[in-house]
């Protein structure tokens, strides 16, 4: 049945298009395309860029770092060992979160997923003809693509839709042990402890409401509207306090003072993986190695948006995906005596403190 739906979708869109000299498409809106089943995405990229549509409006803002954490744990919450055995296991990249938006954002793990299933809901209402499972991808690709410094993903068009819910407790959390989480992300999606590094460049443009819940939007480091390495340098930074509740399991000291309501969190299995003997080379290497850590991420995305996906029946759309824009700068920070080394197979990075104010708390 699932087979059947996806040669319909490819139906109805090779019923409206012509074929230019080519052999490119050229789509009912003018626009030129790779395949006919692309050309359902032109009009989704422009009205997720839309501010009407209250989405992205073009900005590395919150619905994009959202929209972004929505694609991975849309995608893990997936488990071929328990498939094996009969289990629940979920179905990977298949827009389950938008199919069933009253059963896994209740999860622990997906608190606030929300803010992301319901801007994209309408989405799906009104392109009728793009799976759920594509609309997650898609918008995560659009989204990521307004960050300065980030690559352009690749977009793979045809995802067949989950027919059920996934199973609560396949999502890592930030307390989770690094044994753990790397367990769970090679049976999820075949993903070495390097690649689970290369997912966890997103963070740079992450930002945190639920964990802790006393304080909202807290960027994981000083640059979360930016695509670049700060993050990786910020983990190996020694912390020195919480930011509100004391001794949260999740979190460990950060590296930065706080006020009140403001500041920034450092997420415990961040610090971990980043001194794990396994990936502390691997976290190191990212430092000022923006064109590497761009690339690793984009090879660690371009897998793990096909989980669960047969990849053969996938169209590549990527040409849609917008060109990013490039990074330009970094705040001024701290001094290489504040980096606490994990990696002591070559000499750690000789560092300068760049010129300019006192980094500043982010509000």
């Amino acid at each position: 049945m699932a087979f059947k739906s996806f040669v319909a979708f490819l139906c109805i869109s090779l019923a409206a298009h012509t074929t230019t000299t080519s052999g490119r498409v050229k789509c009912p809106d003018g626009n030129v395309a790779p395949h006919a089943a692309c050309c359902l995405f032109f009009a989704l990229r422009n009205n997720l860029q839309n501010k009407q549509n209250n989405t992205f409006s073009y900005q590395c803002g919150e619905d994009t770092h959202e929209t972004v954490c929505l694609s991975f744990h849309d995608t893990i919450a997936f488990s071929p060992a328990l498939e094996y055995h009969g289990l629940p296991a979920g179905g990977g990249a298949n827009g389950s979160m938008l199919i069933f938006p009253h059963i896994e954002p209740n999860f622990h793990a997906n608190l606030g997923i929300s803010d992301s299933v319901e801007p994209l809901t309408p989405f799906l209402h009104n392109h009728t003809q793009v799976s759920a499972g594509d609309l997650v991808q898609f918008a995560a690709a659009v989204a990521l693509g307004n960050c300065p410094g980030a690559p352009k993903l690749e977009f793979m068009a045809g995802h067949l839709n989950a027919t059920a819910p996934s199973p609560d407790g396949l999502i890592p959390e930030p307390q989770d042990s690094v044994n753990k989480i790397f367990t769970h992300m090679k049976d999820g999606g075949n993903f070495s402890p390097d690649e689970v590094v290369a997912l966890l460049v997103s963070h740079s443009i992450a930002r945190a409401d639920h964990v802790d819940t006393s304080i909202k939007a807290v960027p994981f480091n000083s640059a979360p509207f930016t695509f670049d390495t700060q993050v990786f340098l910020k983990f190996l930074l020694k912390g020195t306090g919480f930011p509100r509740s004391p001794n949260n399991t999740s979190l460990v000291p950060p590296s930065f003072g706080f006020c009140m309501n403001v500041g920034e969190m450092h997420l415990q299995f961040n610090l971990l993986i980043a001194r794990d003997p396994c990936t502390a080379c691997m976290w190191r290497g990212f430092i000022n190695e923006q064109e590497k850590m761009s690339n690793a991420f984009k090879d660690a995305m371009t897998k793990h948006t096909v989980i669960g996906q047969n990849p053969y029946q996938l169209v590549d759309c990527s040409e849609v995906i917008l060109d990013p824009i490039p990074a330009s700068g970094k705040p001024a920070t701290y001094t290489q005596t504040d980096v606490e080394v994990a990696c002591y197979a070559y000499p750690f990075l000789t560092l300068t403190t760049d010129p300019g104010a006192t980094e500043t708390i982010i509000p």
